[in-house]
C-alpha cells in the first residue's frame, strides 16, 4: 500500500512540476520589447465597432477617450495595439489621450498574447506630416 502512496504521490509532484513549466512558457510568450510605431490614435470602441477613424472621427474619438473608452494605436498596415499607461508615470500616456485622430509616434515595450497586441506607451510625440 505504500508503494501505491509513493508512487501515487511522485506521479502527482511530476505533473505539478509539469504544469509550473508550461506556466512558465506562458510568461514567455507575453515577455515584452521595445518598439517604436507610428499611427492613428484610435478610440477603440468606435473603430472596433464601426471602423471609425480619421479627421472626420477625431472629435468623437476625443470625447470617448476622454470619458475613458481605451485607445488604440492603427498603424498604416491596419495593426491595432492597445495603449496602456506605464505604472510609474503617466505623462507620455496623457499626451498621447490629447491626440485623437492624429497621427503619433508612441515607443514602449510591446506584448502581446492570445492575439491582442499592446503598447505600454514610455513616450509619445506627434509623427512628423509629409507633404
Amino acid at each position: 500500500m505504500r508503494r501505491v502512496v509513493g508512487a501515487l504521490m511522485m506521479t502527482a509532484l511530476l505533473a505539478m512540476n509539469g504544469a509550473a513549466v508550461a506556466h512558465e512558457g506562458e510568461h514567455e510568450a507575453g515577455k515584452a520589447h521595445t518598439m517604436t510605431a507610428v499611427g492613428e490614435i484610435v478610440d477603440t470602441g468606435c473603430y472596433l465597432g464601426h471602423g471609425a477613424a480619421g479627421a472626420k472621427h477625431a472629435q468623437c474619438a476625443q470625447l470617448c477617450i476622454s470619458k475613458g473608452m481605451p485607445m488604440g494605436l492603427l498603424t498604416a498596415t491596419g495593426d491595432l495595439y492597445l495603449l496602456t499607461p506605464p505604472h510609474d508615470t503617466m505623462t507620455a500616456y496623457k499626451k498621447a489621450k490629447d491626440w485623437a485622430g492624429k497621427k503619433v509616434e508612441i515607443s514602449g515595450p510591446m506584448s502581446e498574447r492570445n492575439g491582442m497586441k499592446s503598447i505600454e506607451v514610455a513616450s509619445a510625440k506627434l509623427a512628423p506630416t509629409t507633404p
